[in-house]
């Protein structure tokens, strides 16, 4: 591809090799990210594969890579394409016939504190990437993701199996689907873990990069059942910044552990209030979530101020990240569902034999 005066692959690819990717702490050649090198006369192009379309760092790769490549003696034009793969966490999910690449589950000790909301608004920003998502409303006793996602019923199923409803580009299985809205759920341990398996062997989920699990409150059987169910690649806790809410979130931490699931982090709601003159009202406390998260040595993903769209959202079935993308709350959002993806994408790659542990930063 080398001849006199224009750059050759050999340079591309050298140029290339000293560009990281910050996550992964490796270079875009050594994990194979670039692919579709052309070089016609003193322009170059070609296509970063990236291990998520959330991508929190997506800028800054096609920057550097455009700059290490344009500084090359010949090169007058540099086109840079970003695509995703998102990796495997390399778990075998013997009930699902399609394979769902990363499943994370979202947990909190106990109720009130938004635990839906974020996992509902994380599902819709990973879908809206570009990334095949699924939703599974895991709580039992009190599923309310088909109200937040404004959607009544299920398709019709096909003869072997139900499928999923899908709104916002995420398919999504919910009990509430399958009862009326005001019939109780009284549910015991066996018969909670024959519909969690169901929700997974029964369902036509096809193939997907998440699937993001909204557990209910507390550490009781559903956690347990769907940990033995299906293999996740971690867990997130949600938590207020109260200490009432972080004593309990702490629970929901240990469970994870003791149930072999990594913790991806922590995640504070309802972290302050944004008053109309730009000063913060700490409604529930402060910095609760940062401190649980060190004391517990896992990550603190990140805060989500309180906003009343938040819950009219909710109750009218469209996601604040969908009604107010602009809004603080949204974009708070949409960053806790870039470091998710991150920590995905990181975890499935050391599962992998390509990176040593030791080089993951």
């Amino acid at each position: 591809m080398s001849s006199q005066g224009m750059v050759s692959e050999k340079e591309v690819m050298a140029a290339l090799g000293k560009v990281q990717e910050p996550e992964l702490g490796r270079d875009l050649v050594t994990l194979n990210m670039i692919h579709d090198l052309v070089i016609d006369g003193g322009k170059v192009s070609f296509t970063v594969m990236l291990t998520t379309p959330a991508c929190p760092l997506r800028t800054q790769i096609e920057r550097e890579a455009r700059q290490a490549v344009a500084a090359l003696p010949g090169v007058t034009e540099v086109a840079v394409k970003l695509d995703a793969n998102v990796p495997s966490d390399g778990r075998a999910r013997g009930l699902l016939t399609l394979p769902i690449r990363n499943a994370v589950a979202i947990a909190s000790g106990k109720g009130g504190v938004g635990k839906s909301t974020v996992a509902v608004n994380v599902a819709v920003m990973l879908a809206e990437s570009g990334a095949r998502v699924g939703l599974l409303d895991a709580d039992i006793y009190g599923p309310n993701i088909p109200t937040m996602m404004g959607v009544r019923r299920l398709p019709p199923s096909t003869e072997e199996k139900l499928v999923p409803a899908e709104a916002y580009g995420v398919k999504m299985m919910s009990i509430g689907f399958l009862v009326r809205p005001d019939q109780p759920l009284i549910w015991r341990g066996p018969m909670l873990h024959s519909a969690i398996r169901q929700f997974l062997s029964d369902v036509e989920w096809g193939e997907l990069d998440y699937l993001i699990v909204d557990l209910p409150p507390g550490t009781g059987d559903a956690a347990l059942s769907l940990a033995q169910s299906m293999p996740l690649s971690g867990g997130i806790i949600v938590t207020l910044p109260q200490q009432v809410s972080l004593d309990d979130a702490r629970r929901g931490l240990e469970m994870f552990r003791q149930l072999n699931v990594p913790v991806f982090g922590v995640v504070e709601n309802m972290s302050y209030l944004e008053l109309p003159d730009g000063t913060r009202m700490d409604v529930f406390g402060s910095g609760g979530g940062e401190r649980l998260a060190r004391e517990c040595g896992v990550p603190f993903i990140g805060a989500i101020p309180m906003d009343p769209a938040v819950r009219e959202g909710g109750d009218q079935g469209l996601p604040v990240v969908v009604s107010q993308p602009e809004s603080p709350v949204s974009r708070a959002l949409q960053a806790v569902a870039q470091d998710i993806a991150a920590k995905i994408s990181v975890a499935a790659m050391q599962k992998s034999d390509f990176i040593p542990i030791d080089m993951i930063g």
